[in-house]
C-alpha cells in the first residue's frame, strides 16, 4: 500500500493505521503528494484548519474498493482530539469499511493507551466527556475503554507512592537456553554464546557497583529491583548469588518495596537456584509457561513441558515464594481457542498471584516471521477471542488489571495486560510503563531512563553481550551521565 499525504508529519500515523488493518502487507511512503503517486493500492490523507472549520480529506484505493471523503467539521471537535487524531478517525472508518473489521483500540496505535486516558483525566476531563473522547472520537470499543480506565485507577496508588528521589534498578541477563520462534529480543542462546557468560557477569557486577555509587552520591532511594532477560536463571546458583550479593552490597536495600527476579523458562529452574533467589531477598518471581499446550511449546522452540511449569511452581511454593507471576501469550503457532482456554483455566486452578496476558507481536527479525507462514486474518480473529476469554475469566476470578501496554505489530492491534490478586501488583512494571521515575539499567541491551523535572533522558548500553564486554569503559562513561543530568537539574 502506498501512503500519501501533503504533510509529512501525518505519514507515520497513516502508515500505522494502514498496518493495523492490512497486517503483514508492506507499505510504502510516497515521495510526494502529487496526483501521479495515486497508482495501484494507495491511501491518501490530509486535514487542516480553514475559515469554515477543519477540512478532512481521505481516499482509499485497494483492489476493487475505492472511496473518497471530503468533509468540513466544527472546530469544537478539537476539545476531544487534535487535528491529526481527527484525520485518523476518518481514515479508520474508511479502512474499516474496506476490510469489514473494527480493531478494538480504534485509532490508538501507541504503546501507552492508559497514559493517554490519564493525561485527559489530569486535565480535568469528566467521565462522560472522556467516554466521548475515546469511544466516539477515537473509536475505542467500550470494553477496551473500560479496561484502560480501570487500569489507570489501579495504577494510581502505585504511581503516587513514588517521590522525586525514587528510582528502580533493572539488571539484564540477555541469555536464553534457546531462542523462541516469536522472539526478537537482543538475547543470546547459551548454546552459542555460553562461553562469554562468565565474562559478561564479571563486567555486569562492576557496572552494578558503579551504578550503586552514583545512586548513593545523588541521594536516590531504591524502590524496586528487577532482574530480567533473556532468562536470568541460565546463571548457576553460585552465579545468581554473585550477582545478587553485588546488588545487595551496592545499594541500600532496607526500604525497597519490591524485588523481582525472572525465573522465566521452567527448563532453567532448579531447587538450588530458587533457594539462591530466596536467600537474596527476592519478593517476587516469574515462571512463564507461555502456554500449557505441549504441541505449541514444541512449535515455538521450547524444550520444557507444561507439566514442568506446574512442577516448578509447586517447588517455588514449597520454598516459600508467595508472589509468583506467570506469562501467557495469545496467538502462538498451533494454538487455537480451545488450547488457549485450557492454558487460562489451568493457571486459574493453581492460582498464581499474577497472570500477565500477552498478545503475540509479529517481529520482523523473529524466526516465526522469517518463515512467512502466518495466516494473519484467521490469527487476528482467533487471537482476539483468546484475549477476550482470558480477560473475562481473570476478572471473574478476582484478578484486577494493574498495568497495560502495547507493542508494534501485535496481532489485531491488541495489548499486553498484567492482572493480579489485590495487593500483588508488580510495581516495577507500572513504573517502567508509566515512566514514573528514573530507571537505572545495567547490562547489555538495557537503557537507563533518567526522570528529573518531568523530563526523561535515555542512556543506552551497547546491545549485544560481546559489544558490552569489549566496550565496557564506554559503558561506565555513559553511566556517569546520570550524575550530570541530576546535577544540571539542581537535584
Amino acid at each position: 500500500m502506498k501512503i500519501i499525504s501533503p504533510k509529512k508529519e501525518y505519514l507515520y500515523e497513516l502508515e500505522r493505521l494502514t498496518s493495523m488493518f492490512f497486517q503483514g502487507e508492506k507499505n510504502q511512503l510516497a515521495e510526494t503528494a502529487h496526483e501521479t503517486e495515486k497508482t495501484g493500492n494507495y491511501l491518501f490523507g490530509d486535514a487542516d484548519r480553514t475559515l469554515q472549520g477543519i477540512k478532512v480529506i481521505g481516499e482509499l484505493n485497494y483492489n476493487e474498493f475505492h472511496k473518497i471523503i471530503c468533509e468540513t467539521i466544527s472546530e469544537n471537535e478539537l476539545k476531544y482530539a487534535d487535528i491529526e487524531l481527527i484525520l485518523a478517525r476518518y481514515i479508520y472508518d474508511i479502512l474499516s469499511e474496506c476490510t469489514k473489521r473494527k480493531p478494538k483500540w480504534g485509532v490508538l496505535t501507541g504503546v501507552r493507551p492508559v497514559k493517554l486516558i490519564g493525561n485527559a483525566i489530569n486535565k480535568g476531563m469528566d467521565y462522560e466527556t472522556l467516554k466521548t473522547a475515546f469511544i466516539d472520537k477515537r473509536r475505542l470499543s467500550e470494553d477496551k475503554f473500560n479496561l484502560a480506565y480501570k487500569t489507570y485507577y489501579n495504577e494510581k496508588s502505585i504511581r503516587d507512592k513514588s517521590t522525586d528521589d525514587s528510582f528502580s534498578l533493572y539488571v539484564g541477563i540477555p541469555f536464553c537456553p534457546t531462542r523462541c520462534s516469536y522472539c526478537s529480543f537482543v538475547s543470546q542462546t547459551v548454546e552459542k554464546s555460553g562461553k562469554i557468560l562468565s565474562s559478561y557477569l564479571e563486567k555486569l557486577i562492576k557496572e552494578v557497583a558503579y551504578t550503586g555509587k552514583i545512586a548513593y552520591e545523588m541521594g536516590l532511594k531504591l524502590r524496586t529491583v528487577y532482574i530480567g532477560g533473556g532468562t536470568p536463571t541460565v546463571l548457576s546458583a553460585e552465579q545468581i548469588k554473585q550477582l545478587t550479593d553485588a546488588i545487595n552490597d551496592s545499594f541500600d536495600m532496607e526500604n525497597i518495596w519490591e524485588y523481582t527476579i525472572e525465573a522465566g523458562r521452567p527448563d532453567t529452574i532448579s531447587e538450588d537456584k530458587l533457594i539462591a533467589i530466596k536467600n537474596a531477598g527476592a519478593t517476587r518471581i516469574s515462571i512463564n509457561p507461555q502456554t500449557l499446550n505441549n504441541d505449541v511449546l514444541r512449535a515455538i522452540g521450547r524444550k520444557h513441558s507444561a507439566q514442568d511449569t506446574l512442577d516448578k511452581i509447586k517447588t517455588a511454593r514449597k520454598l516459600g515464594f508467595d508472589n509468583i507471576n506467570t506469562d501467557i501469550i495469545a496467538g502462538l503457532p498451533l494454538d487455537d481457542f480451545e488450547s488457549f482456554k485450557h492454558t487460562v483455566d489451568g493457571l486459574l486452578e493453581i492460582s498464581p498471584e499474577n497472570i500477565t496476558v500477552h498478545t503475540l507481536s509479529v517481529k520482523r527479525s523473529a524466526n516465526l516471521t522469517q518463515k512467512n507462514d502466518i495466516d494473519y486474518l484467521n490469527k487476528i480473529e482467533s487471537t482476539a477471542k483468546m484475549v477476550d476469554y482470558a480477560q473475562k475469566m481473570l476478572l471473574e476470578s478476582g484478578y484486577e488489571p494493574y498495568y497495560l501496554y502495547r507493542q508494534k505489530n501485535m496481532l489485531g492491534n491488541l495489548e499486553n495486560t498484567g492482572f493480579c490478586k489485590k495487593g500483588y501488583e508488580g510495581l516495577y512494571n507500572v513504573y517502567i510503563m508509566d515512566e514514573t521515575h528514573t530507571i537505572l539499567a545495567c547490562g547489555a541491551g538495557s537503557t537507563t531512563k533518567v526522570k528529573v523535572a518531568d523530563k526523561l533522558e535515555r542512556i543506552a548500553n551497547f546491545k549485544f553481550p560481546y559489544e558490552y564486554i569489549d566496550n565496557f569503559d564506554e559503558i561506565l562513561n555513559r553511566k556517569g551521565m546520570v550524575k550530570t543530568l541530576y546535577e544540571n537539574y539542581n537535584f
